[in-house]
């Protein structure tokens, strides 16, 4: 997938890229897959802000996403490629034969037209899920179970891709997209392939405006405020922060342990991504 640049007509458009949706082939969402997104802006069930800067933003509906890929041994066919406003990657409408309709999220190759299972017997073909202890050494797996039947975790994103680099006894070691070596269950379940949507990351928004269209709002400096606000205020005229890098409630912004001590061990992780 491409990107389109444009004229500098405006000064928005002078740094604007968009994506070429030429994989797309279907404008409007399944309706019977489709449910209402209720958005909170940010605000918990006391309606305190708890995520700041959220709010505003265009109205979306959510698709439905069959993360636990479960007809085990029935055959689907790829009708559709859409965009899905929720996700960076792209999705596919699934057929199966047995009339069920449902969402996947769609892997880089995955055509309108192609066969696709999940199952211990499934082939070994783009779009298709296993379990992890059936894939060979080597491939690229997406949306990968932690839990045995809660569904893909991980590797969901637009151009991620996992690889599975060994399997010892009940565990296979997969390399992670941010380099980190993670053991897991050879019984829980991957697609494989490597998701599509590639230039995602690419992409330039160009103004403010188009930042506010996802729901983004302004984020102020904690130099530019006053010290009753944030404690990197204050002074005469530029000044630095005057410590380490805080919130603005005091705990550590950059490079502080924020992990909870009585989290369970990091006993699947073989190597961490930190350098």
């Amino acid at each position: 997938m491409a990107l389109r640049t444009y004229k500098p007509n405006t000064p928005g458009l002078r740094q604007k890229t968009t994506l070429v949706f030429d994989e797309i082939t279907a404008k409007k969402p399944e309706k019977s897959l489709t449910s209402y997104l209720h958005r909170t802006a940010g605000r918990d069930s006391f309606g305190h802000i708890s995520v700041r800067r959220r709010g505003g933003g265009v109205k979306r509906k959510y698709r439905v996403i069959d993360f636990r890929r479960d007809k085990h041994g029935v055959e689907g066919t790829v009708k559709t490629i859409e965009y899905d406003p929720n996700r960076s990657a792209n999705i596919a409408l699934v057929f199966y034969t047995d009339g069920e309709k449902r969402y996947m999220i769609a892997p880089e190759g995955l055509k309108v037209g192609q066969k696709v299972m999940s199952g211990e017997n499934a082939p070994l073909t783009v779009g298709n899920a296993l379990p992890l202890k059936n894939i060979p050494l080597g491939l690229m797996v997406h949306n990968v179970e932690l839990t045995l039947g809660r569904g893909g975790q991980l590797v969901r994103a637009a151009g991620l891709g996992a690889t599975i680099v060994a399997k010892e006894g009940s565990y296979v070691t997969l390399r992670l997209p941010s380099s980190e070596m993670r053991m897991v269950f050879g019984e829980c379940y991957a697609t494989i392939g490597q998701l599509g949507n590639f230039d995602h990351m690419n992409v330039n928004l160009g103004k403010a405006g188009a930042s506010r269209h996802l729901g983004r709002r302004p984020a102020v400096r904690g130099i530019a405020m006053n010290p009753i606000d944030h404690p990197h205020g204050g002074g005469e005229g530029k000044t630095g922060t005057g410590r380490n890098p805080v919130s603005p409630w005091g705990k550590p912004a950059k490079g502080g342990t924020t992990r909870s001590k009585k989290k369970p061990s990091n006993a699947f992780i073989v190597k961490k991504r930190s350098k």
